[in-house]
């Protein structure tokens, strides 16, 4: 299970520092411009990882997390709070990878404002308020895209998100992750991203559900 872990949190470093340009920065908790909620594409893990704990559920999308971003594309991390740490954190597996969560608190949460238990009430609100286009929730097979077309995809099923409130990511030819812009406040709304890094042209794989 550690090693699991320690591979994970690898990732979620390398795809922190892959779409974002300035870099982590020392902040104050509650002060940034809006939210990246980050959607992984889990098969893309699992194909690596077949005996990750989270390959067991055979999941589609699934949450990385809920991150404070700032227009200039620096974000910050790991900051001072009052706010007191999730009360129940495994109550968020269900969609999102147990392994991550203490860390997801720990680098993002804490930089929310929010206490431990509305910050992850509010990373639940956010996922079910994006709906997950029809075929990418449990494809048995791969297929090709593009980053338009995933992004008209998700327009189709969400007639409030814009292709420039969301970011794809790649990790080299294969889907990794759908990011959503969303304002900060009590009710996640999709807003402009600004600064993010993202795949914007050729094709790519989406691997199927296992």
């Amino acid at each position: 299970m550690f090693r699991f872990a320690a591979v994970l949190l690898a990732l979620s470093f390398t795809c922190s520092a892959s779409h974002r340009h300035s870099g982590p920065r020392s902040g104050q908790a509650g002060v940034f411009d809006y939210y990246v909620l980050v959607l992984s594409w889990s098969p893309e893990f699992c194909y690596s990882h077949p005996s990750a704990a989270e390959c067991s559920k055979h999941s589609g999308f699934v949450v990385h997390g809920l991150w404070p971003q700032n227009n200039d594309g620096s974000y910050p991390s790991n900051c001072q709070t009052s706010q007191p740490p999730p009360t129940h954190p495994s109550l968020m597996a269900d969609i999102m990878p147990a392994e991550i969560i203490q860390h997801e608190w720990q680098q993002h949460g804490t930089c929310s404002g929010l206490s431990g238990d509305a910050y992850f009430a509010l990373i639940r609100k956010a996922f079910q308020s994006v709906r997950i286009p029809a075929r990418l929730q449990t494809p048995n097979s791969s297929f090709t895209l593009t980053a338009e077309k995933l992004k008209q995809e998700f327009e189709q099923g969400n007639p409030n998100l814009r292709d420039t409130e969301m970011a794809v990511q790649l990790h080299g030819n294969y889907l990794s992750a759908v990011e959503v812009c969303m304002a900060k406040g009590d009710h996640p709304a999709p807003i402009a991203c600004s600064n993010i890094r993202e795949a914007r042209s050729g094709t790519f794989v989406v691997p199927p559900v296992r």
